[in-house]
């Protein structure tokens, strides 16, 4: 990646494309999205996932020197964009631009057979989503299926929580709202809930399943409820009502996932 080009202009069409990233009806015509992070960006290249364009400051080569000489080294992209800071703040959707920018492919949808399967129904904050699929991926669970009323996952927030498991992850969308009703019988499906259940200290999770995991405000819609082979809950003290999503699909993994 030893070509570079300059960009002076805000009409370019790579900071066009830039701009519209920041929206979900451009992701999914381009089926392209932007990470903004060094550490993402860096981590995803190490195992193997390339970026297809990489823009840059100059004020962040010289603060990052040794990392971007790995980029560079490393990646097989022809070459790279080079930026300046209000060029990077025109579409950057941090609140202090980073000075670094890649566009990845969105990956198509993919499922292990075999594996368990963290099912995402109406959850809408973004950085609940990024870490419910860290959690996923550092319990072995590989697979994500979220229904159409969930956040985008390629937001920026999401990204940014996730990580790099992001890339790492396979990742399905369940528009129809089909794929449960599919499942029923061949993986033990489990629903979380903060009021009803059968405690998870009784719970001994199977080789597989597949946790569905409700929304902030409203939890699991009451058709996946009633689809569900058990509803768990978590046993906490009195005074708190309920744990926050991604708190509890940390305790519930680690318990299902047999790491207690």
């Amino acid at each position: 990646m030893q070509n570079r080009n300059i960009i002076t202009s805000s009409q370019n069409s790579h900071i066009k494309l830039l701009r519209n990233l920041s929206l979900k009806k451009y992701r999914q015509q381009t089926n392209k999205f932007a990470v903004e992070n060094l550490a993402i960006i860096y981590d995803a290249l190490r195992s193997g996932h390339d970026f297809q364009e990489l823009f840059v400051t100059r004020d962040f080569i010289e603060r990052h020197q040794d990392k971007f000489e790995y980029l560079q080294k490393t990646s097989q992209t022809d070459g790279y964009y080079m930026i300046d800071e209000a060029l990077n703040k025109s579409y950057s959707q941090l609140d202090t631009p980073s000075g670094i920018t890649a566009i990845y492919p969105v990956r198509p949808a993919s499922f292990e057979e075999g594996k368990s399967v963290v099912y995402l129904n109406g959850v809408k904050d973004p950085g609940n989503i990024g870490t419910i699929m860290r959690t996923a991926l550092a319990f072995n669970v590989p697979n994500i299926v979220l229904d159409s009323t969930c956040v985008d996952i390629y937001n920026f927030k999401s990204i940014n929580a996730a990580r790099d498991s992001i890339f790492k992850l396979n990742i399905t969308e369940d528009e129809s709202g089909t794929w449960l009703k599919q499942m029923k019988g061949i993986l033990p499906i489990y629903a979380a809930n903060s009021n009803e259940g059968v405690s998870l200290s009784e719970i001994k999770g199977p080789e597989i399943f597949c946790l569905v995991l409700g929304g902030e405000s409203h939890g699991i819609s009451r058709e996946i409820m009633e689809l569900s082979d058990k509803i768990i809950r978590i046993t906490i003290s009195r005074q708190i009502e309920s744990l926050n999503v991604s708190c509890a699909a940390a305790v519930i993994l680690y318990k299902l996932s047999g790491y207690n």
